[in-house]
């Protein structure tokens, strides 16, 4: 069945795509734990993808059948291969593609790309229309913020809705802003009465800052958003989707046993499925150690622990520092 963002329900809450995070495994360890909605990959090159590279680069695009529905992210800066990636997007399997213009890293804004669109309205539209050229009846939708240097909701946001997008997702800073103020919610009622007047038909997910469904409840209830984003909410608690889950009174074993399900999942995706080298599988490693601090807390001898498996180099070291607690 074709994935549609309006028989979602409302609110709907979807996993935010971040950069050396969400991957399949991560994607299937939240899964296992707490489904959200809708699932996003991480933020693939385009150019990388119609490249020599593209074996490599795919693998950002790798994964099963249980992270469905889901989106694949996309970014670069040139029209033609937003075309072509999207043709290919199509016959992996994808629900939909959104189109990232919101990544604040300054070296990739610096080339125009991401957050460097905001403010290049002639680029962007080429992009979009690329993209659903190649997309067919797949969903096209965009992932930004509130603007560049300064907030400029009206111009920026108004000029993305009226490229009738089927959904898109607004992080509420601006680049500038990284993530290094409070975000700015009370920027949704511009952009909800935006939405009504352009194009009533595209979906609103609000981004930034939102640690908790509760959280989103509320701002959809206060301004109308159709949907909630949650990032870094992930981190404080992996049952973020699941609030009847008080992750807050999770034991020591049982945080354990989520480390453990992690290591398993990553060594069956990459061990496994599809085959690695060694030395692939331990360039892939190092981003692994994030997920320590996320497992291991809350509990006395945490930081001692977390210290241990910091210093680990391979799935087997991990499970040999579990094993003696």
């Amino acid at each position: 069945m074709k994935f549609d963002w309006k028989k979602l329900p409302k609110p709907f809450f979807a996993l935010a795509p971040m950069e050396g995070v969400t991957d399949t495994v991560f994607r299937q360890v939240v899964g296992e734990l707490a489904r959200p909605d809708v699932y996003f990959t991480e933020f693939t090159n385009c150019e990388g993808m119609i490249s020599k590279g593209r074996e490599k680069v795919g693998r950002r695009l790798i994964y099963s059948e249980k992270e469905k529905p889901l989106i694949a992210q996309i970014w670069g800066l040139d029209p033609d291969a937003f075309f072509e990636v999207s043709k290919i997007l199509v016959e992996m399997g994808f629900d939909g593609i959104d189109l990232n213009m919101g990544c604040p890293v300054s070296a990739v804004v610096a080339r125009g790309s991401c957050s460097g669109l905001i403010g290049n309205p002639t680029r962007a539209k080429e992009m979009i229309d690329a993209t659903r050229r190649g997309a067919g009846a797949l969903p096209v939708s965009v992932k930004t913020r509130i603007g560049l240097k300064n907030i400029t909701t009206e111009e920026w946001i108004g000029f993305l809705l009226e490229q009738n997008l089927d959904a898109l997702t607004i992080h509420l800073r601006t680049q500038k802003e990284m993530s290094n103020v409070p975000a700015h919610f009370e920027e949704l009622d511009k952009i909800v009465t935006l939405r009504d007047k352009i194009s009533p038909s595209t979906i609103l997910i609000a981004n930034g800052d939102i640690m908790s469904k509760s959280q989103g409840n509320e701002l959809v209830k206060k301004y109308g958003i159709d949907g909630v984003m949650i990032g870094r909410g992930v981190f404080h608690n992996p049952f973020v989707f699941d609030e009847s889950i008080n992750y807050v009174l999770q034991t020591k074993d049982q945080r354990i046993d989520l480390l453990k399900l992690h290591i398993d999942m990553f060594e069956k995706v990459w061990t496994f499925d599809p085959p690695l080298s060694e030395k692939e599988i331990g360039k892939l490693f190092p981003p692994l150690k994030r997920f320590f601090k996320i497992y291991v807390s809350g509990f006395e001898g945490a930081s001692e622990l977390r210290e241990k498996l910091m210093a680990t180099q391979t799935v087997d070291e991990v499970r040999e520092v579990i094993s003696n607690i």
